[in-house]
């Protein structure tokens, strides 16, 4: 049997004797996993008032986790949009999804750390040829101290020729972390 000369340091050992054999097994103490909540949203196209649907329907799964000492969170967002908005890059001026870090605390949650992801405008223009499609978010990174933390966001969607700017609309946060 050989010995183990170096171990790291976040790793968790598990030896099992197996007819004479020891079979070690490394996974990482930081492997903590994700929890999430997904909730949805219709948003119509204000521009828009004829007879065909033109709303996108979004799935949002929102999802934190604690390991290290810091909070992890990302958002995927899963969309169904019309087939006639497919590879029409004149519906929307500008869309994007404003990730957030917040420390859960009694009344408002205060934003600790934030991020605009704008790569969801490109993935509402270019759906599939149904016009569905997902997006995730980068992963925001926060030092966290004592208390509970949560991942909130929400789409910011800038529709062409409607003059208003960017719209938003809210999804449910994360559990606490």
């Amino acid at each position: 049997m050989r010995l183990l000369k170096r171990l790291a340091a976040s790793a968790v050992i598990t030896a099992t004797a197996v007819t004479g054999t020891t079979l070690v097994t490394a996974t990482t103490a930081s492997a903590a996993s994700y929890h999430c909540k997904t909730s949805s949203a219709s948003v119509d196209n204000p521009a828009y008032s004829g007879p065909v649907s033109d709303n996108y329907n979004f799935d949002v799964k929102l999802c934190a986790k604690r390991s290290g000492g810091y909070i992890y969170a990302y958002a995927k967002i899963s969309f169904e949009g019309p087939v006639w908005y497919v590879n029409q890059t004149d519906t929307l001026d500008a869309a994007r999804f404003h990730l957030q870090v917040k420390k859960s605390v009694s009344g408002s949650d205060p934003v600790k750390k934030w991020a605009n992801y704008t790569g969801l405008e490109y993935k509402l223009e270019h759906g599939n040829t149904l016009g569905n499609g997902s997006y995730t978010t980068g992963t925001i990174k926060y030092k966290a101290g004592s208390g509970r933390y949560l991942s909130d966001g929400f789409i910011q969607l800038n529709w062409n020729k409607d003059g208003k700017g960017y719209r938003n609309t809210y999804f449910s946060a994360s559990p606490t972390v």
